[in-house]
């Protein structure tokens, strides 16, 4: 087999970090969460250790790669069929608990048939996400401003993150340390609205001249004033000014409103994705 799995995530960037920063874009949630990793540890998002694979073929060269982070799903990066076909056969060997992958469509959907052929499991699309780039950032001109959330904000950020998890119908997780670690490097910013936070827009660390804008929430009761998408319009435009190259973002294909924010900050679109659950038919978290 030519795929080698570990969980030093040092070791795994030294032999394919730099095969995934060569597509930032395509594999945005791949590098994102490799930072994520770097700045706070290998169980950074869960009790388990991360465990990422790299996949070199008899050329030599990296050319296929995979984070997983317990429970969530395992994301996969651009990788040819051969690396799909290879990395099914070596997770059956070793017997790995998978609850699903996320991946672009075409590459999600060839593992996830191999891997019930080969498992006898079944799968299940949870959603359907469409990537978008940052053609121009358009302004969205609603009253208000923004501003970047600081620690004294902890407690409104973290409802806004379980309230969205509830919205969605996942479980809400523990995201005291990732909202720490964002409001660290400015990663949150608020869009507020007579010195009341009335929406939320973040985005990830710059990779490789990267930049993912994540996540986007605005409360039931401030909905339909433009507040989400002024945010999302602010952080924008501030991760350009920051020197991004690329500014990205991801829409749930069955959320209308959500595409239709992306369009008018200015956001093109680019390529479709998969979440995929396998066997339990539960939502992967």
């Amino acid at each position: 087999m030519d795929w080698a799995t570990t969980s030093d995530v040092a070791r795994f960037d030294a032999i394919a970090g730099g095969f995934l920063r060569s597509r930032p874009v395509e594999n945005t949630v791949l590098v994102t969460v490799l930072e994520a990793l770097h700045a706070r540890g290998a169980a950074a998002y869960g009790d388990t250790p991360a465990v990422l694979g790299s996949w070199l073929p008899a050329a030599g060269c990296v050319s296929g790669a995979f984070v997983h982070t317990p429970p969530f799903p395992m994301l996969l990066s651009l990788m040819p069929r051969q690396g799909v076909r290879e990395l099914v056969q070596a997770l059956k060997t070793e017997g790995r608990p998978l609850p699903g992958v996320t991946a672009r469509r075409e590459i999600a959907e060839d593992f996830a048939t191999r891997w019930c052929a080969a498992t006898g499991t079944d799968f299940t699309v949870w959603e359907r996400r469409r990537l978008y780039r940052l053609d121009r950032a358009q302004p969205v001109p609603v009253p208000g401003r923004a501003r970047p959330a600081v620690p004294a904000d902890r407690d409104l950020l973290l409802g806004w993150y379980h309230a969205a998890e509830r919205e969605i119908r996942e479980r809400p997780g523990d995201h005291g340390a990732a909202v720490d670690d964002r409001i660290g490097y400015g990663g949150l910013t608020l869009w507020e609205k007579d010195g009341v936070p009335v929406a939320l827009a973040g985005r990830t660390r710059m990779v490789a001249g990267m930049v993912r804008i994540a996540p986007i929430y605005t409360p039931p009761e401030h909905r339909g004033h433009g507040y989400g998408a002024a945010a999302a319009a602010a952080v924008s435009r501030a991760a350009v000014d920051a020197g991004a190259k690329e500014v990205v973002v991801f829409a749930d294909l069955a959320n209308p409103a959500g595409v239709a924010v992306h369009q008018r900050v200015g956001y093109q679109p680019l390529d479709d994705y998969l979440v995929i659950s396998f066997g339990s038919g539960r939502r992967p978290r």
